[in-house]
């Protein structure tokens, strides 16, 4: 198990350079001057070409690619500086850029954003869980019946409704036509601060996250607690005389897990990586909002930061995700 973990670690790692290097290729070869949107900014839309060769040159994109790449390599290790038209800016590692639009290294912004997302992700992921396993799990016992079909129906309906609306009216229905207490003001605030202001700012995105996240959940736990209950080894349990309640939550469950597990690991990454809808519907400063708002200010290093990071967060998810694997079902073997 170590090695084999030792060795995922190391080929996460090497994906993570490679796709630091796309990245960086990407922009460095985009259609237009990865020197534009700071001119732009510096000179109110007014950059001229000397201009831009001047920033260009401040910026090190008048160098060879790969001497540019080395130095953005080096600098996440132990830091650099970096100039920016006549002004140079000190990075400290990890040195992830400097924002275009702040004037503050990306790193320092992404560490006072991170908590924000990592509170949506944890909650809504919880309530996944929560709901969606259990209520899938007592749906495939129930294979047939009516209240199974009632549920599979009305789950794929909620599901069918694309996330943006399904928060967006979560958002306007409890916050301006209702006004319910407790969800009423969304938002972030640090759990170090107030914990009761944390808790309900962001207890409105949780059940958004949870109600729409869990249908889906419902329906993969469902089908593979129906699989799983359709083996041979359940029947010989059954055969043996155990309770019921004991094949399908010990035996049964065990095994419906593993697929539900892999979803998740990747629902769970996409999360951490930022939830651009609920953060931004419901106000949450996260790093999905933060990338919205780069996206739309043009500031590159903050979009290539966060494209970094939400690669990094999904390959050490399928690293996790692979290693339960083993634990949740001892059919699967690792070499």
């Amino acid at each position: 198990m170590f090695g084999y973990v030792v060795k995922r670690l190391l080929a996460g790692v090497v994906v993570v350079g490679l796709v630091s290097m796309a990245i960086f290729l990407l922009f460095w070869y985009g259609p237009s001057s990865p020197a534009q949107p700071i001119c732009d900014r510096e000179t109110n839309n007014r950059c001229s070409p000397a201009r831009l060769a001047t920033f260009e040159h401040s910026l090190g994109y008048d160098n060879p690619v790969y001497e540019e790449y080395g130095k953005f390599a080096k600098g996440v290790f132990v830091g650099r500086t970096i100039k920016i038209g006549p002004t140079a800016y000190d990075c400290p590692a990890p040195c992830l850029g400097y924002s275009y639009r702040t004037k503050v290294p990306v790193w320092t912004e992404m560490k006072s954003r991170l908590p924000a997302t990592f509170s949506v992700a944890i909650g809504g992921a919880f309530l996944y869980l929560t709901f969606g396993i259990p209520i899938g799990v007592a749906a495939a016992r129930r294979r047939g019946s009516v209240a199974d079909k009632a549920l599979v129906s009305s789950f794929l309906v909620i599901s069918s409704v694309p996330y943006y609306l399904f928060a967006l009216l979560a958002w306007l229905y409890c916050t301006v036509i209702f006004e319910v207490p407790g969800l009423s003001n969304p938002g972030y605030h640090p759990i170090t601060e107030n914990p009761a202001s944390w808790f309900s700012g962001m207890l409105l995105a949780w059940v958004a996250l949870g109600i729409y996240g869990s249908t889906q959940f419902t329906r993969y736990s469902r089908g593979a607690m129906v699989e799983a209950l359709s083996e041979d080894y359940i029947r010989t349990a059954k055969a043996k005389g155990l309770a019921p309640r004991r094949v399908v939550y010990r035996h049964g469950l065990r095994a419906a897990l593993v697929p539900v597990v892999t979803i998740f690991g990747l629902e769970f990454g996409t999360l951490l990586a930022g939830t651009i809808f609920t953060e931004r519907i419901f106000d949450i400063q996260g790093i999905g909002f933060w990338s919205l708002q780069a996206v739309g200010a043009r500031d590159l290093p903050v979009v290539s930061a966060t494209a970094l990071f939400s690669a990094s967060v999904l390959i050490m998810s399928n690293i996790l995700v692979d290693v339960v694997y083993s634990i949740l079902d001892p059919r699967v073997r690792l070499s």
